[in-house]
């Protein structure tokens, strides 16, 4: 079976030893990925907590944009596109403030594709941000 891993210029860095992406055969597997931006790390609508771990208030339609930006350029990297997302996996670190606006901002790229999903509450994440989304995608 062909397994490739995937890493690019074009997507934030890993915050651990793993590559962007896995493809498996005509299976692509992409990593965990947030809203940094791609070289700079900068969190669009802001980190959700200051430098000495306080709250503060951010835009989560700004985070789940820049993080469907992110997962499409590796997609695109990987030789696929977000049309060809077949599965999600959605991690919120605030449900009750945030899932109404994900929800939307979700739908204008994927209501038409319709991949499964599953959106889940976490008490944090690897950075400070209040999203993350895991996808599987074809590339056959």
């Amino acid at each position: 079976m062909d397994v490739k891993k995937i890493v690019t210029d074009s997507a934030p860095r890993p915050v651990g030893p793993y590559p962007h992406a896995r493809r498996v055969g005509d299976l692509l597997f992409v990593s965990g990925m947030g809203p940094r931006r791609p070289g700079t790390d900068d969190i669009p609508g802001g980190p959700v907590r200051d430098a000495e771990g306080k709250p503060r208030n951010y835009d989560i339609a700004a985070q789940t944009r820049s993080t469907i930006d992110n997962i499409s350029a590796v997609l695109t990297a990987s030789g696929s596109s977000l049309a060809a997302v077949v599965d999600v996996t959605a991690f919120l670190i605030d449900m009750e403030r945030d899932f109404v606006t994900f929800n939307r901002v979700y739908g204008e790229y994927f209501a038409a594709i319709g991949p499964t999903r599953t959106t889940v509450e976490v008490r944090a994440l690897p950075t400070p941000i209040a999203v993350e989304l895991k996808v599987i995608a074809w590339t056959g």
